[in-house]
């Protein structure tokens, strides 16, 4: 049996907050992260407004050591990742690095990195003497490298370029490394930058839905490892992931939503839930009409016309791309870290990408004082 991953700890840089407090206090307050956008590059823009870290500064997070030839994506993994670990409580030390990975995912990495590098190839004078030292940022496993390097974390070492679907991929593939005793600590997350070439190609992709949710970008890294090894070490949990199911689709958009639906029903018999034992279900829905009608379709048909409280956190943080669904995560954690109103609450998070894709994730969450054990 795969193990049932514990969340011990988490971190997250987006518009809304940098850390979980932070974060999670904005999400309470219903605050939006859309800001104006119009000065943050030298290239125009489609749109003077999206949910980024307008005034984000590298510096005053990691310093300035090493930090100058850090990609956005790459800077906000490191980031998420320092958060999490000072949140989860571990020191990294000669007596555990080795068993300490790292697996992230996105889309493509930095867009804007591996643009800027390859337009080097192509305009730069015989024999194409482009700058060595920008590849690194080129390619998708800089992110994932740079965290390993940054907190000296030795163990296993994977990018997952899932897109929407990342985050149910990246724990899918967490979880059976840990099961399968490949690591003993995972930082599971995801990161996505917004830049001028994603914001341009988001124009030209989906400029027929007009209700489409504005670009956002951000990084979200867990602290995860074997919830029975943190129950017997004493270790308090944010959060319990119970079960994690993906499929594909194919079809049309009813044939998207009964992929969904059956995804979800085998997420809840695998995490041993019910239906009605669901309290949250935390959503991708983000104003693309096929993608959202395909995901309300399926919830209606497994929880009926009520159904569990939606969380639609692209309302407030933006579509993150690749980040997308560890934000929706992120969000359901800060329901917890609000209040112990919510302890031992079943949640739902789900997502569906452009391609077919469809995930679900089944987790139980505790404030920092629940009754898993408290910190």
């Amino acid at each position: 049996m795969p193990a049932t991953l514990a969340v011990t700890g988490w971190g997250v840089l987006s518009p809304l907050g940098a850390g979980a407090d932070e974060f999670s206090r904005a999400l309470a307050a219903g605050r939006s992260a859309l800001a104006d956008v119009s000065g943050m590059f030298d290239e125009p823009l489609p749109q003077d407004k999206a949910c980024a870290i307008v005034d984000f500064d590298v510096r005053e997070h990691l310093g300035r050591k090493r930090t100058a030839s850090l990609d956005r994506s790459t800077a906000f993994a490191v980031t998420a990742s320092g958060m999490a670990l000072a949140d989860a409580g571990l020191v990294v030390d000669d007596d555990n690095r080795d068993e300490v990975g790292v697996v992230l995912g996105t889309t493509l990495g930095s867009l804007r990195a591996t643009a800027e590098f390859d337009r080097e190839t192509l305009v730069n004078e015989r024999p194409y003497m482009v700058e060595p030292l920008l590849f690194p940022n080129a390619v998708m496993n800089c992110a994932a490298s740079r965290c390993a390097i940054w907190y000296q974390l030795r163990g296993v070492n994977c990018t997952v370029p899932a897109g929407e679907l990342s985050a149910v991929s990246v724990l899918r593939y967490g979880r059976t490394l840990i099961s399968r005793g490949h690591a003993g600590t995972l930082l599971l997350g995801a990161t996505e930058e917004f830049g001028a070439h994603r914001a341009w190609g988001d124009h030209h992709t989906r400029a027929g839905d007009p209700t489409r949710a504005p670009l956002g970008e951000a990084a979200v890294v867990l602290v995860t490892e074997d919830a029975r090894a943190a129950r017997a070490a004493g270790r308090p949990m944010d959060a319990e992931i119970l079960s994690v199911e993906s499929g594909h689709c194919d079809g049309d958009g009813a044939g998207l939503a009964r992929a969904l639906a059956e995804r979800i029903r085998a997420a809840l018999g695998a995490a041993g839930v019910t239906s009605d034992q669901v309290a949250v279900a935390s959503t991708g829905e983000g104003g693309t009409t096929r993608l959202d009608t395909a995901e309300q379709a399926a919830l209606r048909e497994v929880f009926g016309p009520g159904g569990p409280e939606r969380l639609r956190v692209k309302e407030s943080a933006g579509d993150c791309g690749g980040a997308a669904g560890m934000v929706q995560i992120a969000a359901v954690l800060a329901r917890h870290r609000a209040g112990s109103r919510h302890d031992d609450e079943v949640s739902l998070v789900t997502s569906v990408s452009p391609d077919g894709a469809v995930g679900a994730v089944v987790l139980r969450g505790w404030s920092r004082r629940g009754s898993n054990g408290g910190r």
